[in-house]
This record gives structure tokens, sequence and C-alpha cells, in this order.
């Protein structure tokens, strides 16, 4: 039974009981009755008829609109004095719009159990007041209050369901909240809270639903969670931090929702998963969980969603996964694809995108969708470059003669749909579903989350964004296309809440999508020729860099290489092939390569402001870009992405081996874009034969100073010094200090001390602190040559210290910079007297 309808119960038990006691007179204390008064005067509610006895049940002072989800009602026991005297015992004003500060005095009722001011626009602190109150249930969801975790709730330990999501709360949850060992509904959802998942939960060993969604916490999921018997509704998502294996959870034979949506859980999902009969909706998408589904899932019969989206998840499908009419996602995983396997994506309620490995795909007939990248299947003369869908709605034209497809197709919360004019599909994993609605009622048009991708929009509000009702609100992005498809993903991070205005099911407000080419697109049965246009030549191991342009007007940038041997020429080929297939938005895409003799050509995206040398230390000042300290944080953000997707996360592992200034290109946005990846070695093979460079070549004496100077100002606690004096006062003290010791620890001369680039991408981020420093990483420090010039920083505090490249450079107009030696080069550091 809901609490909705348990509420509904006892007011209709109360009522009757009131019915039989308006003989005796009995009624509110006159107190009490005071106090409604003065909490109406400051909500400024004018409905409550104070003509009419609160406990009558007569009046206003029971109302209840199940279809809006208002509520305006207070709840009397009347059993005081020999049934003559009556205390409120409950309060419930929901979505009434009810605005300001929250009253104190609703702790004036001492004997209040129940209080409900969900969905309003209550703003500032829970009074302190109430702190007094011996409530048992408690519900400000949905409002707008802030500041830290109340801490003296955790003194209501009677309470046995308290609902504070969908505000603005900050900092950690105080340990004090283990005290609540009533509680038997906790929902903390979509708020900003800080550090990491509280051990002390295992207290709460009566709490059957347990949500913590979108919070801003910490992983990992504590294994004290698994004292936590009782539960039947588990919902935690959205995890920063640390990751954790798949949660102790072997004992909840009670469980009926299970959701633990990119908590960083990694390993097997165990089997004991699939012996908890009562299971209704399992959804562990987006971890990185492997190994394959377990075969105890067979015994899920009453299962009605099973996500296992975005996992790393292997072996093959099992036949009766695909047979059962259940909503089940199983894309974008690593599964083996077999004979007996679907040859393409059904339009039922299984869905199976890009679920398969590529290279296990034997068949011809298997389509496109089953391969990881969704690579478009059309044929040159028949690929489309624009596209504008009515999302929800009807074919449509507008003014400009533009239509938009109709989007009325009724889907669910895992499916595949492939529109009728074969120019786009859609695919959905997962549901914005709350407790109060049943996964059996769940069919309806566009309610549901898409499947995850690369984040260009964070925390996105579209009634901040629009400031107004009835105001059309959009979002431009530019995105490059490879292997002819576009993927445009939304994604629901547990912010915002699934209860208002009512508790069920919701999807992403979107009312139509315009996809258009911002160049002008071949016409049909073109071919697609390659012009290249010289623009420069420059002397060294690559031999021209060049520019060049398609016949559909698109520009290239071009590099001619030379090769040893036609032994060399396949393996060059093959090589690029792989690489190739690499796409990240922070790398420098490929497109392919040529091979004529022994010249070999690689032809990848043209960047239109060049590298990241040329905008900081360009020759002459119009080269040169003015970098704001965001766009420079952004800049090295990239870097760091990208390597994390060369060094753990592509398929192909590499170690780039040369990453330098001149090597990190920037786009039209200034988004960095890692190039020349393709030429290092990999890791699989320490052979190659490609005649680019020697990778990680050591740099000239003179540039290795910079390394020395930051180590004596990190010991004298003026790091700062390092950055650009350009940017004066225009940065972050505390982003900057950040970046400069990471900067530290990736310069460290022992490998094993310096770290992962996923730590490297999460500590700028922010999301885990900035390790310590264990040793002095300086390699000069343990060489006598440089001693004295570590001695002389530290003897010379008084003078300040220039960067710049004095040495001149050439660029090619292909975005890329070619410098005239091959050494990877440090910032040369100058010395200039001070003028104090």
């Amino acid at each position: 039974m809901s609490h909705e309808w348990k509420r509904k119960l006892f007011q209709k038990r109360v009522k009757d009981r009131i019915g039989q006691d308006t003989s005796a007179s009995a009624k509110l204390h006159v107190q009490e009755v005071r106090v409604l008064r003065e909490i109406a005067k400051k909500l400024g509610k004018r409905d409550w008829d104070f003509n009419k006895d609160p406990c009558s049940g007569q009046g206003n002072w029971s109302l209840l609109d199940e279809r809006k989800g208002f509520e305006n009602s207070v709840i009397c026991d009347c059993s005081f004095n020999n049934n003559s005297s009556c205390h409120l015992v409950s309060i419930a004003l929901k979505s009434q719009n009810l605005s300001g500060i929250i009253p104190p005095e609703f702790s004036k009722f001492r004997y209040l159990k129940t209080l409900d001011l969900s969905r309003n626009i209550f703003t500032g602190v829970i009074p302190p007041q109430w702190g007094t109150l011996r409530l048992e249930d408690l519900s400000v969801m949905g409002n707008r209050l802030s500041g830290p975790f109340p801490k003296f709730i955790t003194n209501m330990t009677t309470l046995r369901n308290l609902s504070i999501e969908g505000n603005h709360f900050t900092g950690p949850i105080p340990p004090e909240i283990g005290k609540l060992i009533n509680l038997q509904k906790l929902r903390i959802n979509d708020n900003n809270f800080s550090g990491k998942l509280p051990t002390f939960i295992g207290k709460w060993t009566k709490v059957k639903k347990l949500h913590i969604q979108g919070t801003s916490l910490e992983g990992p999921i504590p294994s004290s969670i698994g004292s936590l018997t009782k539960l039947s509704d588990l919902r935690i998502s959205d995890l920063t931090g640390r990751g954790s294996p798949f949660p102790p959870l072997s004992d909840m034979e009670s469980m009926k929702t299970l959701i633990l949506r990119n908590c960083l859980l990694f390993g097997e999902i165990p089997e004991y998963i699939g012996e908890v009969e009562k299971l209704k909706h399992l959804d562990v998408s987006f971890n990185n969980l492997r190994g394959e589904i377990p075969s105890t899932f067979i015994q899920l019969a009453r299962i009605d969603f099973l996500y296992l989206t975005g996992n790393k998840l292997t072996g093959s499908v099992p036949p009766w996964l695909l047979e059962r009419n259940k909503n089940a996602d199983l894309s974008f995983n690593n599964f083996t694809w077999q004979s007996s396997s679907p040859d393409e994506c059904s339009r039922g309620s299984v869905n199976i995108v890009e679920s398969f490995s590529p290279s296990t795909i034997t068949s011809r007939k298997a389509h496109s969708c089953l391969k990881q990248n969704f690579p478009c299947p059309a044929s040159r003369n028949q690929q489309h470059y624009s596209l504008h869908i009515n999302c929800g709605g009807n074919e449509i034209t507008v003014n400009d003669n533009t239509t938009y497809q109709d989007d009325k197709e009724p889907r669910g919360a895992s499916m595949f749909y492939s529109h009728p004019s074969q120019k786009w599909a859609f695919s959905s994993t997962g549901n914005f579903m709350d407790d109060d609605s049943e996964a059996d009622a769940y069919i309806k048009t566009n309610e549901s989350a898409i499947s995850n991708g690369n984040r260009v929009l964070k925390d996105f509000n579209i009634e901040d964004e629009a400031a107004g009702v009835a105001i059309p609100l959009v979002k431009t992005f530019v995105a490059v296309v490879t292997h002819h498809t576009l993927k445009i993903r939304l994604y629901w991070a547990g912010r915002g809440t699934t209860g208002i205005p009512l508790r069920g099911v919701y999807g992403p407000l979107i009312s139509a999508i315009s996809v258009d080419p911002n160049f002008k697109p071949p016409s049909n049965g073109s071919k697609r020729n390659v012009a290249i246009i010289v623009t420069g030549a420059v002397a060294g191991a690559i031999v021209l860099a060049l520019l060049g342009s398609l016949s559909d007007g698109a520009v290239i940038a071009v590099k001619l290489l030379s090769s040893k041997s036609k032994q060399g020429n396949r393996e060059f080929v093959n090589e690029i092939g792989m690489i190739s297939a690499l796409q990240h938005p922070n790398l420098v895409k490929l497109y392919g390569c040529c091979v004529e003799g022994n010249q070999l050509m690689i032809v990848y995206e043209y960047m239109e402001n060049n590298c990241l040398s040329r905008a900081l230390f360009g020759k002459e000042a119009k080269f040169r870009l003015k970098l704001d300290w965001p766009t420079r944080l952004k800049i090295c953000l990239g870097v760091a992405k990208g390597l994390k997707y060369l060094h753990e996360e592509s398929m192909i592992k590499i170690v780039h081996r040369d990453i330098k200034t001149s090597n990190v290109l920037l786009d039209k946005e200034l988004n960095a874009k890692i190039s020349d990846f393709g030429l290092a070695k990999l890791n699989e093979d320490d052979n190659t034969h490609i005649s680019t460079r020697v990778a990680g070549t050591m740099p000239k004496e003179e540039f290795v100073y910079l390394l020395d100077w930051a180590y004596v100002l990190q010991e004298r606690g003026s790091l700062l010094e390092l950055v650009d004096p350009e940017l004066g006062s225009e940065y972050s003290s505390e982003e900057a200090m950040v970046m400069l010791n990471v900067a530290l620890l990736c310069t460290n001369a022992s490998p094993t001390l310096r770290p992962t680039m996923s730590q490297v991408v999460s500590m700028l981020e922010g999301r885990t602190p900035v390790q310590d420093l264990l040793s002095d990483p300086g390699f000069s420090a343990v060489n006598t040559k440089y001693k004295a010039i570590r001695n002389h920083f530290w003897q010379n505090p008084s003078q300040t210290y220039s960067m710049s490249i004095n040495e001149s450079y050439r660029t090619d107009s292909t975005g890329s910079c070619v410098e005239p030696e091959e050494a990877a080069r440090l910032v040369r550091v100058s010395s200039v007297k001070s003028d104090q």
C-alpha cells in the first residue's frame, strides 16, 4: 500500500471519528488555532476558513486533487481529555506555489507527526526550531531550500520517512544521521552534497526505500549497505570519485527495484542477483562491469525492466532474453555475435544497438546498428547532410520551407526505432520513473532516458534558461561527423525530480531537432576527390605539410611522409587504418591515407586556430591569441582527456611520447586536439617502420630549466609565479595551483609515482584531491651538472623569469606546427633583472 493511500485511509478514519465526536464539541485546541492563523498570515493563505473548526471536517480544511498533486489538509487527533480536545497530528500543504521562508511556527504543534510541504517554492533553510518536534514523516521535496544538511533533523529519532529531494542542500551528510534508526524511507536525490557516501547507512536496518540519485556524492558504495536486508527499493546513481566492486546485496530478498546507474562499479555482476525472486526493475547501466550475463538471470520471472547498457559485458546474448516480451537494454557492450544472434535491431522492447564486438560479426546481413560506433550503411549517393525532426509530433513545414519529419512512434523504456525515411533512428535506455508509478503502466511516447555520451550541457535547467513560460529556447552545438553517423544523446544524471508536478514518468523536454551542414554538400553522384594545394614545404622527416580540399568544399590537412620499403607501406596502411578508427573529441581526426611508391600521405581534419605553440608564443603578434583562464583550463583538460583515451580507453593503447604545444591543435572553438598520435609507437609493438621522428627525444640542455625553477618555487611556496603574466590577476589561483601541482606530479622522474591520465582528469575536474608530492622529480636534481642551476634559482629570488621561444619556428597553413628541429621542446627560461 502506497504512502499516499495510507494517508487517505488515515484521513478518512479520523474524519469518521471526528463526525462521531461532534456532539461532544471536540475542537482544536485554541492555542493551535492561533498558530494556524500565524502561519496563514506568513504564507498568505486565504483559503483556510477559520469560521469552521479545523477538526470539524467541514469547510476547506481538507482538500485533495490527485490529478494536480494538490493537497491542503489538516488531520486531528481528538482523543485527548476523554475525547473532548483535539490536537493537530498531520499537515499537508502540497503543490500550492507557496514561497518565501518556511514559518518556524510549525514547531509549536507539539503533537505533530506528519508534515508535508512538498512541491512549493520555499527558499532559505529548514527552521532549526523544528528540532523539538517528534515527527514520523517529513517531506520538503521539490522546493528551493539551501544550506547544509539540517543537522537538527538527526535528533528526530522518531522519523520513519524523510524526503528532502529536489532542493539545493550542500556540504557533507553529517554522521549523526546514523541515529535515525527508525527510518523506512529516505530520499535525498537532486542536491549538491559533498563527500563520500556515508558508511553509517548500515545502521538503518529498517529502511525499505533508499534513494540517492544525482547528489554529487562520491563513491565507493560502502559495504555496510549489505546490512539493509529489508530494502525493496534501492536507487543510487551518478557517483564521482573512486569505483568499487558490486556491493554485497545477497541478503535482500525483498528487493523489487535496484538502480545502481553510473556508480563506477567494476568486476562482474553477481550470480545471486538472478535469484532475487521479487525483482522487477534492475538498472546497472553505465558502469565498468565485465564478464557475461549471469546464467541465473533466466530465473527473473517478474522482471519488467533490465538495463545493462554501457558496460563492457562479453559472451553471448542469452536467447531467452531476446524472446521475452520485457524491456531489456543490452546496448553499448561488447558481446560476441553468433550465427544464432539477430541480424538487425528489432522494434521490440529489447535494445541491442551497438552491443556486439565488430570483430565477431561475420554475416554480411548483419545491420550496422549492431556494431559499435553505428557506421552508416547508406551508399554515397544516399547519404544525407541535414535532418529536421518534430519531436513527438506530426510532419510540419515551417516558414523557411524546412520540413520537420514526424515523430509519432509509441515507444517505451528500451527500444530501437528507425524512421521510414531511413534518415534517423531512435535508441532509448532507462526511464524517469518514480516509486509511485507501476512499471507495468510505463508505455508512453518519448518518455525514456537516452544513452550516455560526451556531455555538452551540465545540469541543464530549462526553467532557468528560458526565464519564463511559453518562451522558445534554442541550443546550438557544432559537431564533426565521422563514419557518416551523427549521434545526439541525452542523459539524465539524477538531477531534478520525478515527483513534480506529480510522482510519475517523465522524459526529456525537446520539441524539435535540426541538423544543418556548415559547408556546401556535394551533389548526388559527384566524386569525392582530393585537390591538393601546396602551401609550404618544410625540411625534416615530414617532407611536406599541405593544405587540401575536397570537391564538396571541405578543408583538410595533408602530411607527406617517406617510407623505407614496400613492406613498410603495407604496415603503414594497416596501422593508419586501425588508428583512424580512434575517435575522441580531443584527438585530431585521421580521415585516412594514400600510398604511391614510397610516398605516404596522411589526411586529417583541418584546425582553424593552428596550434597552441603559435597561439601562445607566435613570432608575429597577429598569430598570437588572447587566451583567458577558462580557455586555458579547457585546453589543458582537453589534452588530459585525449591522453586518457589513448592510454586507457581505446581498443589499441597508444603512448604518444611527444606531447608538446606544437602537437596540441586548436579548432574553431579553441578546443584542444592532440595531433600526431597516429605516428607514435603502439604499446603492443615496440618496433615501427614509420620514419617520422624519434619519439620522446631528449631536449636541449637550455630547455630543461623550467622544471628546476618550478620546484624551487614549489619549495618556496610561490608556485603561482609560473602563471603567465599575460593573465594578470584574471585567473583562479585555486585552479592554477591544482594545475601546477598536477604538472609536478606528471613530471616525476619515477614513472610509478606519476598519476594515470584518468587520475589527472579527475584531479583537474576537482572530483578528487591532488595527490601529495612524494619526492623531487626534477631529473636535474640527481645530476651534478645542473645543481648550479638549482642553486641559482635559490640564490636569486629577486629575479623574475619570462617564458619565451626565441628561436623561430615555421607553421604551415594546414593548422599544424612544424618545428625546424625534431626535439621535444621545453620552454626556454631567460633571466631578466628586476627593477626593484
